[in-house]
């Protein structure tokens, strides 16, 4: 990935983690301290073909860090997945970083296909 590609993926991940935090603060509006606790939690754990959205112990799902297939269904760099467990996507894509519509994700999780 060049650097350009890298800074656009980056910045689609961090709009995706402030997307989950924004769901999440709507969900829960009342306790500030519990929706700050919870943006807290949230991070990215990078491995070699996807990186892991991780909220405090949990999985929350699994972003494309490359092209490829996956269990016979190819993909797209930024295609979200949910999590078959805490090592690996399940799968089918649920949505993408890069769309501007993020109504395919809840705090939560990605939502499933419908």
């Amino acid at each position: 990935m060049n650097s350009e590609n890298k800074q656009m993926y980056d910045s689609a991940v961090d709009n995706l983690l402030k997307g989950i935090g924004d769901n999440y603060a709507n969900w829960s509006s009342s306790n500030t301290d519990r929706v700050n606790q919870f943006r807290g939690g949230l991070r990215i754990n990078s491995g070699r073909k996807f990186d892991k959205v991780v909220e405090k112990n949990r999985v929350w799902g699994f972003i494309a860090k490359t092209d490829g297939v996956l269990k016979g269904v190819p993909y797209n760099v930024g295609d979200v997945f949910k999590a078959a467990g805490w090592s690996a996507p399940a799968k089918w894509q649920r949505g993408s970083i890069f769309d501007s519509n993020q109504k395919w994700f809840q705090w939560t999780g990605p939502n499933y296909r419908v």
